[in-house]
C-alpha cells in the first residue's frame, strides 16, 4: 500500500495539474491510486462548483445549477470515500479483533481531507503570489498557508500512523457507509412529500 506522504503528494500534483490542463484522471494508476484521483477530482470540482454558487452576478438559474452540480460531487466524493475504505479494509480487516481499538476516522476520510487540504493549500498560495494585492493581504495568507502546511503533514503523519496500526492490527476502522439521505427520492421527506 502506497505511504499517506506518496498520497498527499500525489494530490498536489493533481490540483496544480488541474488548473492548468483539462482536469481528468489517470486510467493506468494502479487501482486504489485510482481511487483516490478520482476522490481528489470531486473535491476539486466540488470547490469550483461552491465558488460559483457564491456568485451573486448570474442569477438564479445560474446558481440552482451550481449546487444540483454540487450535490452530485458530493454524493460521488463520499462513493469514493467509502470504495477507498472498502478496498483498505479487504487488505486490512482481517487484522482487526474484537478487542481491537477502532478508529473513529476512516483512512478514506483522512485522504479526502488531504485532497481538500491540497485545495485550501493551491488557493491560498495564489493569494500570497498575487501582483495585485497588498503586502498586508499577502503577509496574512501567508500566515495561513503556513497553518494549511503544517494541518497537511499532521494529518499525514496521522493517516500513515493509522495504516502502520491497521497492519498490525493495533488499531482498526469500520466501512459503516453513511447511506447519504439528502440525494435518494425515498429517504428524503423534501422529495417524497413532493410527490
Amino acid at each position: 500500500m502506497h505511504s499517506a506522504a506518496h498520497i498527499a503528494t500525489l494530490q498536489k500534483k493533481l490540483i496544480a495539474n488541474w488548473h492548468i490542463d483539462t482536469p481528468a484522471v489517470n486510467a493506468t494508476s494502479e487501482p486504489f491510486l485510482l481511487l483516490v484521483e478520482e476522490n481528489s477530482l470531486r473535491n476539486f470540482t466540488l470547490w469550483h462548483h461552491e465558488d460559483d454558487a457564491r456568485r451573486e452576478d448570474k442569477g438564479f438559474e445560474f446558481i440552482y445549477h451550481a449546487k444540483r452540480a454540487i450535490d452530485a460531487a458530493n454524493q460521488q466524493r463520499n462513493d469514493f470515500i467509502e470504495k477507498m475504505d472498502e478496498v483498505l479494509f479487504a487488505l486490512y480487516g482481517e487484522n482487526f479483533s474484537s478487542n481491537t481499538p477502532m478508529s473513529t476516522e476512516t483512512p478514506g476520510m483522512c485522504i479526502d481531507r488531504l485532497s481538500i487540504l491540497s485545495l485550501k493549500e493551491f488557493h491560498m498560495r495564489e493569494e500570497v503570489e498575487r501582483i495585485d494585492a497588498s503586502q498586508e493581504h499577502k503577509a496574512k495568507c501567508q500566515a495561513k498557508l503556513d497553518i494549511i502546511i503544517r494541518q497537511i503533514a499532521d494529518l499525514s503523519a496521522g493517516l500513515q500512523s493509522l495504516l502502520n496500526d491497521c497492519a498490525t492490527g493495533n488499531r482498526g476502522f469500520r466501512v459503516y457507509f453513511q447511506f447519504k439521505m439528502y440525494n435518494d427520492p425515498t429517504l428524503n421527506p423534501a422529495l417524497y412529500k413532493k410527490a
